[in-house]
Parts: C-alpha cells; sequence; structure tokens
C-alpha cells in the first residue's frame, strides 16, 4: 500500500461544519471503495422467530433498502415474502411475533421510514395467517391497528386474545437515547416529551389500551403467565435519560390501576443490586416470581450482569449468581426451576442450562460456546423456542462467516445455518484469533484480525479498536458498511480489539473494575494486550494506530494523553472533559454509577479521566467524528478537543454529520466515516514499510 492515498486530500486542520446542503463527502480511494462495496452484499437478517410448535420460521431481511418479513419451513425450505402493501417494499416491516396457536404472525409496519424526520411516526400493527405451512390457508396479512406513534416489541398474551408492546403516541422518532435527539427547542424536558408505555391490543376487536401510567416511561416488559399482569421497568421521563435509575413494577394488565414498585436499585435494601441497573423482567411458568439481569450496564440494550429474582408478590430481591465468571445476557425460564441462559464467556457466545432453587442459579452444562454473535433480534443474545423448548433458531454471523439463520433441535451443540442468503461472501481480511493475557490480577481477552494476504516475513501497522459502553464486549460479527475494523484489516493492518478490565465477560467484578479509574487501568490492560500481540505477530511497534466510538472515543481521545505509543488516532463520538459533559449531554443518569457521585458531587473524579486536563501531553494526530444530534456524546465534546489539539499545534480534523445521533442511520454517512478513518491511517500509518 502506498504510505499516502487519495483519500487523505481532502483533510485538514479545519473542521467540516456540515449542513444538509454543505456535507462534502470524502474522496475516495478505489481500494477503499471495493471493500465497502464488497461488505454492501451482506443481506441484513435483523430477526427471527421460530413458531410455537416448531413447525415454522419467519424471519427480517433487508430486501430492497427494507426490512422484509419471510416464512419458511422450521428447515428453511419454501420461504416466501409476507407483504402489507400493493408493492412489496413500500413498508419497512419487523417486529415478528408468533401467536400460541402458530397459525397467525404478528409484525409492525411502517411506511414513514425517515428516521431523520420530525414528524409523528405511522405503525400498522398486522396479523398474518399462514397456514401452518399449507399455502391454501395463507390469506393477506390484515391490519389489526393504525397508530399514530412507534411501537415495537411485540409479545402475545397466552391465550392468543391480545398482543402487547411498547407504544409512543405521537412519536417523532425512535425510542433510544441513541438516536438523533429531537432538536432542541421550547422548555426542555417540557416540551414536546415523549413517553413510552405498555399497550395491547384486543384480537377480537382491535381495541388499544394504554396500560401503563403517563407518569412513567415503560423500558420493557413481560405478561404474567396467566396474562392477567404486566412486569415492566420503567422510570419517570424523559426516557433517554432514566433508564439508569428505572425500577421494576407490577400491575394489573388493566389501564387506569395502580403500579407497584417491586424493585428499586436506589434503595439500600435491594443488597446487591444497590446503584446498579435491571433489565428483562421475566415471569416464572408458575407466575411466583421474576427473575431479571442486574449489573453496571452501560446502555439499554446492551444487557449483563448477575441473574436476580425477586417474590412477584414483593420482597427482597436476590441475586442468584454472586461471584459467577460469566455475564448472562439473556435467559427464558423453561420451568420453575430452570432456566436456558445466554452469556458472553471470555469474548464468545455461550448457552448454557442453569438450574434455580429458592437462593440460587447454578450453571449445570454449556449447550454450546462459539467465536460468533447470536440472537433472535429481539434482545441482546436472545434464543427464538419453540413451546416444549426442543427446537432453537437465532441469527449467528463472525468474522469468518456473514449472518445465516440457525435452526434445528437444542441439544449439545449449536444448530446448522439453514439458509444461505451470505454463504457466498468470503471475508476481505484475513483470520480472527482470540488472544488471552494477565495483567494486575486479571485474566484479559481480545480478538486480533489478521491483515488480508498475511506474510509471516514482514512486519505489519496494527490499529486498536477500543469498544464503546464501557459495559460491553467485542464478540465476533460479520461487519456491516459502517465503521469497524474488519475493513481495516481488509486493507493491510493488523485490528486489535481487547476486552480490558469494564467489559463483559469475565463476571460482575471484572465489569465494576473501573468504576472511578476510567481510562486508567483499562488503558494498562490494552497495552499489555499490545505487549502479547507483538510477541505473537510481527507487529511493527513505531506504527500503532488507536480508535474506537463512544466510550472507544473517549479512550481515542484519553490515551494520548497517557502514552506516546500510539502514532494516529481517529476518535468516533468521544468525550474529552468529563465534567462539562455531565451538562451537555442528555442521559446524565449513567454516570453516577461509574463514578461514584454526581460531578457536582465529586468533581474531582470526573477530572482526573478528563483529555483536556492533559492536553499537553498530547502530540498524537487525530481525526474526529460525530453526529450533530447526539444526545450521549453531545458534538461540542468533539469540539472541544479540536480546540485544544489545534491549538497546540496537533494535526487534527472535526468532521461533523448533519441530522446524525449516536448510531449513524444515512449510509452516505456511515460510508464516509470509514472513508476517512481509514484514509487517516493510511497517512499516519502506512500499511506498507
Amino acid at each position: 500500500m502506498p504510505k499516502r492515498s487519495r483519500l487523505t486530500l481532502p483533510l485538514s486542520l479545519l473542521a467540516l461544519a456540515l449542513t444538509p446542503h454543505a456535507f462534502a463527502a470524502a474522496e475516495v480511494d478505489p481500494r477503499i471503495e471495493q471493500v465497502l462495496t464488497q461488505l454492501g452484499k451482506a443481506q441484513s437478517i435483523q430477526a427471527v422467530a421460530i413458531s410455537p410448535d416448531g413447525r415454522q420460521l419467519a424471519w427480517v431481511i433487508q430486501r430492497d433498502g427494507k426490512p422484509a418479513i419471510e416464512v419458511a419451513d422450521a428447515d428453511g425450505r419454501h420461504a416466501h415474502r409476507v407483504n402489507t402493501a400493493a408493492r412489496p417494499g413500500e413498508c419497512a416491516e419487523s417486529g415478528i411475533a408468533w401467536a400460541p396457536d402458530s397459525r397467525r404472525l404478528a409484525f409492525i409496519a411502517n411506511c414513514s421510514v425517515d428516521l431523520t424526520s420530525t414528524k409523528a411516526m405511522q405503525n400498522t400493527v398486522f396479523v398474518a395467517d399462514t397456514g401452518h405451512g399449507d399455502s391454501a390457508g395463507r390469506g393477506s396479512p390484515r391490519p389489526l391497528a393504525r397508530l399514530a406513534g412507534y411501537a415495537h416489541a411485540l409479545q402475545w398474551t397466552a391465550d392468543g386474545k391480545s398482543l402487547g408492546f411498547l407504544y409512543v403516541p405521537g412519536a417523532t422518532r425512535r425510542a433510544s437515547a441513541v438516536a438523533a435527539a429531537k432538536p432542541a427547542a421550547g422548555e426542555i424536558g417540557v416540551t414536546g416529551v415523549e413517553v413510552q408505555r405498555v399497550a395491547s391490543l384486543d384480537l377480537a376487536s382491535g381495541t388499544l389500551r394504554e396500560l401503563t401510567p403517563a407518569k412513567l416511561y415503560a423500558y420493557e416488559f413481560d405478561w404474567s403467565p396467566d396474562g392477567s399482569r404486566i412486569a415492566y421497568t420503567a422510570a419517570q421521563p424523559p426516557g433517554d435519560n432514566n433508564w439508569w435509575v428505572a425500577k421494576l413494577f407490577v400491575q394489573p394488565a388493566q389501564a387506569g390501576t395502580d403500579a407497584r414498585v417491586l424493585v428499586d436499585p436506589a434503595d439500600a435494601a435491594s443488597g446487591a443490586l444497590h446503584g446498579l441497573q435491571i433489565a428483562l423482567p421475566r415471569w416464572s411458568p408458575d407466575g411466583s416470581r421474576i427473575a431479571f439481569i442486574g449489573g453496571l450496564m452501560s446502555d439499554q440494550g446492551a444487557t449483563g450482569g448477575d441473574i436476580y429474582a425477586v417474590p412477584a408478590g414483593g420482597g427482597a430481591p436476590l441475586n442468584l449468581t454472586p461471584g459467577i465468571r460469566v455475564t448472562p445476557s439473556w435467559l427464558r425460564w423453561t420451568s420453575p426451576q430452570s432456566m436456558l441462559v445466554s452469556q458472553v464467556s471470555n469474548g464468545h457466545s455461550q448457552l448454557a442450562d442453569y438450574a434455580v432453587s429458592a437462593t440460587a442459579a447454578r450453571q449445570q452444562s454449556v449447550r454450546f460456546t462459539v467465536p460468533a454473535g447470536i440472537g433472535d433480534g429481539s434482545a441482546a443474545m436472545a434464543m427464538s423456542l419453540s413451546a416444549d423448548f426442543k427446537r432453537i433458531a437465532f441469527v449467528q454471523s463472525s468474522f469468518a462467516a456473514a449472518g445465516e439463520v440457525h435452526a434445528g433441535t437444542l441439544g449439545d451443540a449449536a444448530p446448522p445455518a439453514i439458509t444461505s442468503f451470505n454463504r457466498a461472501l468470503k471475508p476481505a481480511w484475513g483470520k480472527a484469533e482470540s488472544v488471552e493475557w494477565n495483567n494486575e490480577g486479571f485474566h484479559v481477552q481480545g480478538w486480533l484480525l489478521y491483515p488480508a494476504n498475511y506474510d509471516a516475513g514482514k512486519r505489519y501497522p496494527m490499529i486498536v479498536m477500543v469498544h464503546g459502553g464501557p459495559s460491553s464486549a467485542v464478540i465476533p460479527r460479520w461487519p456491516g458498511v459502517g465503521y469497524g475494523g474488519a475493513p481495516l484489516a481488509a486493507l493491510g493492518y493488523f485490528v486489535f480489539m481487547p476486552n480490558p478490565r469494564g467489559s463483559f465477560g469475565q463476571g460482575e467484578q471484572y465489569v465494576q473494575a473501573n468504576r472511578r479509574d476510567f481510562g486508567y487501568g483499562d488503558l494498562r490492560d490494552i497495552l499489555a494486550g499490545v505487549d502479547a500481540v507483538e510477541k505473537k505477530v510481527p507487529v511493527d511497534d513505531q506504527r500503532l494506530g488507536l480508535t474506537g466510538w463512544s466510550y472507544g472515543g473517549f479512550m481515542s481521545m484519553f490515551a494520548p494523553t497517557q502514552t506516546q505509543r500510539f502514532r494516529a488516532v481517529v476518535a468516533g463520538a468521544g468525550i474529552a472533559n468529563w465534567q462539562s459533559y455531565y451538562g451537555q449531554n442528555l442521559i446524565d443518569q449513567w454516570m453516577p454509577p461509574f463514578f461514584g457521585a454526581s460531578v457536582y458531587d465529586d468533581p474531582a473524579v470526573y477530572a482526573k479521566s478528563s483529555a483536556i486536563n492533559f492536553i499537553k501531553q498530547v502530540k498524537t494526530p487525530m481525526l474526529i467524528v460525530v453526529g450533530d444530534r447526539d444526545a450521549e456524546c453531545p458534538a461540542p465534546q468533539s469540539f472541544e478537543m479540536w480546540h485544544a489539539l489545534r491549538a497546540q499545534g496537533v494535526p487534527t480534523s472535526l468532521v461533523v454529520y448533519p441530522n446524525e445521533g449516536h448510531h449513524f442511520v444515512d449510509p452516505a454517512h456511515q460510508r464516509d466515516v470509514l472513508q476517512r478513518a481509514l484514509g487517516w491511517f493510511a497517512k499516519y500509518l502506512p500499511a506498507s514499510e
């Protein structure tokens, strides 16, 4: 690779303050365009569900730029499209949920899919009769209800008479902190606040009922086995901010009834759960208990922690898995005394059986462990199971294989792929390898991607990519067109993706090991991992780069203040100054669990991890990218770092993307970020000596 590619020419020391009319895309190196084109060929499978009788599958797959629903036999044969409109592809379809009779499939259609629009969304709930695989029994899907708002997370009652879901009346955006924030206008925190509630639809009449109180923002829910009650996590609005202080509620499944707080992690009486987060409430089959995941979690949806249970009638929550060395992310009761648990184990995905007593949940056996990402699309690492728990379905992808539906008998091995949507795709990068090392009493793991066409006789540059969170983990997945490590490896770099302290996969003590210590212990783990990699493969220590998004963006800004080991940095949606950040972001409730106090009560702990306070030590060229409507890591943080670097004479460039939140949704922007990052590294870290 030449030391300087054409992609680097548009980058300068001046920020590109972008508007929809002023956006200037990066000039494209043909090699990068080739990699992006190959990544774009993968067909994205967003969800899968197996029917309760185990005879049918439904999945959501990207077709012509929009998600569409297909139904097939359990072995993947006889797949056919379920259409909601006169013209296939007119609406985006998602949210699949089988009825208990295995004959009806509910889903949601969104025919106004402009995610940057500020107008109210229009969602329609449909029910299709799939005819048990008999084409003669299939009918056109019928609309059950047209909703002026955002609906998702469909869930049937056991009797098949009602559909529950999460509903935001009048929603103008997806209910997610990573979605683009609404433009700030009016009285902040009062004007235009959108509230998500648990709602239900009666199948016979189509009557809509909003079950949970308007004063509570609901995040997740579960029907009781008899359908008479709901358990849900909720907090006071605004919803984006308060997930970190959500409580567990129980109430009758009727509108206007009193909601009872079952678990409040802010209460010292919650024991080991005190000050932590809760997710995934699930009723036991006999209705006596509610299990959930509790732990130090960075984001809704990135679920991980210990397994807790609380009596459905009230009582203290009990940690059933203290001291385990894995991170449960999803659970499903299989009897009042047993569960299936999906968990992160040492950077791998794992499905295990747990025996559950009144006081403990103990792992009995591991069904399978795979170096791949798995899930059915409904929750982190969730599995779709038949009613008798004999059959299973999920989507699996890795660095070696793009996503496919895997389905079959639930046994002692992962079931095979039963689709071949992406079978012809081959990675443009080298092999992936798990790397393990020990540091300061911790066992640490990470993933190493080899460069394409690896030659053991050559020395290569390496880019360290730090994951977001920090409560998360790198698990191998086939990359999309957006920013990631695989395209870097395709263009001649080793890419090292560590899971340092603070990550999932080694138990809750490991997750909590970087509390009040951001950027210090985890950086030492990462640097020790770099040393371990350099002992294995021919990495040139003088050509090390650093990158990451969100918490990884913070680490990309902070690490150069502590070490001169990295020669080029790309910081995505980072945080330069934790003190100013506290008052700028829309999710400040996430910070006290990690820092131990608010910035007003303990400013010093925030100051010690702020890159801006050590800016004089930075010498590393840094490209900074961010969305202008990012609520989690607001653009002013990127401006602050850029201003400081420019004042120090450090080569830097800031690119701000219009109408983007924490997760970019515009394909042109996703490609442009990757193009600019690859160009930055090509300029300062040439892949060829």
